[in-house]
Formats: C-alpha cells, sequence, structure tokens
C-alpha cells in the first residue's frame, strides 16, 4: 500500500535535486603494428571491463614515434602494447615509457610466448597476457590495472 500525500516520490529524492555527474572516460592506449592485433586487444577488453569502472576511450596506434608522442601529451590510463609490433616491439616501448614518461600510465604488455615472460619483466610491463588473447583474462587485467591507476593518479597541477 503506498501512503497518500507528499511528492509522490518514493526514491526519497525531491525532484530537484541534479543527476551526478559521469565520470569521464578513461583514456586506453593500443599500441600495435597489425590493426587486427589492435581490434582484438578493443575487443577483449570491452568499452567497461568492470562496471565499478567509467567506460573505456580506445586510442591506438601503430608506430613507436606516435606511442611516444602520445606518452608526452599525457592523459592515458592505461597502455596495452603488442609485443610482437614490428619495427619496434611492444615490450622496449614499454621499457623506453618507464624510463622517460613523468607518471607513466600502467602498462599492460600482450606476449605471444610464454618463454618471453623475462623479457615483460625486463620492460618493466605492470602486466602480461599471453596470446592467444582470453577476453575475460583481458578486461580482469585491465580493470585491475585501471583501478589502480586511479587510486595512485598524481593531481593535475
Amino acid at each position: 500500500m503506498v501512503a497518500q500525500g507528499g511528492s509522490g516520490n518514493l526514491s526519497g529524492m525531491s525532484a530537484t535535486q541534479p543527476a551526478a555527474t559521469p565520470a569521464p572516460p578513461l583514456k586506453v592506449l593500443v599500441y600495435g603494428d597489425d590493426a587486427s592485433v589492435r581490434e582484438q586487444i578493443r575487443l577483449a577488453i570491452g568499452r567497461r571491463p568492470a562496471m565499478d569502472l567509467p567506460p573505456v576511450e580506445f586510442v591506438e596506434c601503430a608506430t613507436q614515434p606516435a606511442v611516444v608522442r602520445l606518452l608526452d601529451e599525457g592523459g592515458f590510463d592505461l597502455v596495452v602494447l603488442d609485443a610482437e609490433a614490428r619495427p619496434a616491439g611492444g615490450l622496449g616501448v614499454c621499457r623506453q615509457a618507464k624510463d622517460e614518461v613523468y607518471d607513466c600510465p600502467p602498462m599492460l604488455a600482450l606476449i605471444a610466448r610464454r618463454d618471453d615472460g623475462w623479457l615483460a619483466t625486463w620492460s618493466r610491463a605492470d602486466a602480461v597476457l599471453l596470446r592467444p588473447l582470453d577476453p575475460m583474462a583481458a578486461a580482469k587485467a585491465a580493470a585491475s590495472l585501471l583501478r589502480k591507476r586511479l587510486e595512485d593518479r598524481l593531481p593535475v597541477l
């Protein structure tokens, strides 16, 4: 039974209270020379890797100079790198970014061989995925790194 009277709003919120402003999308940079690999990464992570995170916006690039330029511009929350990219492999790009980029976003490396794990460690990748890409593992790894980035992000001055 619904009580009569009052505002008729059963939610307890006034009709004039503004709705919460949605969080801006998280920016994910995807590096690889093969467009089909970049697409696999985008599809595996998805537009929202976890319900507790804002939506994801992807930026793709196919060359190492483009990655360097985009990272210098800043604003990325995660970088996903294909270790098999040519001519500059994703692990070398990762190592360079970790050495040179202030407040470097977390790096998620995609490797083709389990034996390349040592190289991913050398590159200082924050997480590693093995091919063929498992969409559940990719979304889980991306969500974990994005949560950490949101917690650790330096304030903008």
